[in-house]
């Protein structure tokens, strides 16, 4: 796939995702495998370019009041030493890319079956279940490169935790802090080798995710209904998930 085709889909993953709240690390992921990137650094590049498009979302839905931070404290204080846990340990590819494809499915899944309700009132969960599902998600992300927005945001709908732009909010900022977790993990393992060298040469790839995540987010927050960001999140999860899962089973 030539760089440039390659940037502009990567552009285009951000402006979609980021309407969601998400970074798109498991579609930049994709992408990378379909170029045929060296799978070894495929986790960093993924992790940097969720960090370059949630932390202007983080930014954007903070001045919005959609975050709140007193639930976000307990749900990430697991997850940030088990994502940096997780971006430590290295996979097969083939288990790489069959463990993100089947976690995404059934996010998927359980999103699509869900009957769409609109949130007026955030749901009371007890004290113990947000660092335990925090710091699940947290692992399981490191663990294949990406922030862990895709996996929390169906969660926190099925579980009803707020309303649509809420989870949003609360997707971007746990991609935010895993992925910083997560990429300091991958840059520790890959450090003093070959590999750590060829991740320069992908930096505009920041660039183009930069401008498309910036546009996505201010669709997301200000243009989109509640309705159609549940909408598309399942959408975009299942797609991703079956593409990664046919990459798996066929080699190609």
């Amino acid at each position: 796939m030539p760089f440039l085709a390659l940037a502009a889909l990567f552009i285009l993953t951000a402006l979609v995702y980021a309407m969601a709240g998400f970074g798109g690390g498991s579609t930049y992921t994709a992408l990378l495998v379909l170029a045929e990137t060296d799978y070894r650094i495929l986790p960093a590049i993924s992790l940097a370019c969720n960090i370059t498009v949630v932390a202007g979302s983080t930014i954007r839905f903070a001045q919005a009041g959609l975050i709140d931070w007193h639930r976000m404290v307990p749900l990430c204080a697991a997850s940030i030493p088990l994502a940096w846990l997780g971006g430590m340990i290295d996979v097969p590819e083939r288990v790489f890319i069959s463990l993100l494809g089947f976690a995404l499915l059934a996010s998927a899944l359980a999103l699509v079956f869900r009957q769409p309700r609109i949130v007026k009132t955030p749901r009371a969960f007890p004290r113990w279940s947000q660092p335990a599902i925090g710091g699940g998600l947290g692992f399981l992300a490191g663990l294949v490169g990406i922030g862990g927005g895709i996996f929390l945001a169906p969660l926190l709908h099925l579980l009803r935790w707020g309303a649509a732009k809420q989870i949003a909010a609360a997707a971007a900022f746990f991609i935010l802090v895993n992925s910083i977790a997560g990429l300091a993990g991958q840059a520790q393992r890959l450090s003093g080798s070959a590999d750590f060298s060829q991740l320069l040469s992908y930096w505009p790839l920041l660039i183009a995710v930069l401008i498309g995540g910036q546009i996505g987010v201010w669709i997301g927050r200000d243009k989109l209904a509640d309705v159609w960001l549940i909408r598309i999140t399942a959408v975009l999860v299942f797609l991703v998930a079956l593409r990664l899962l046919w990459r798996a089973m066929t080699g190609s």
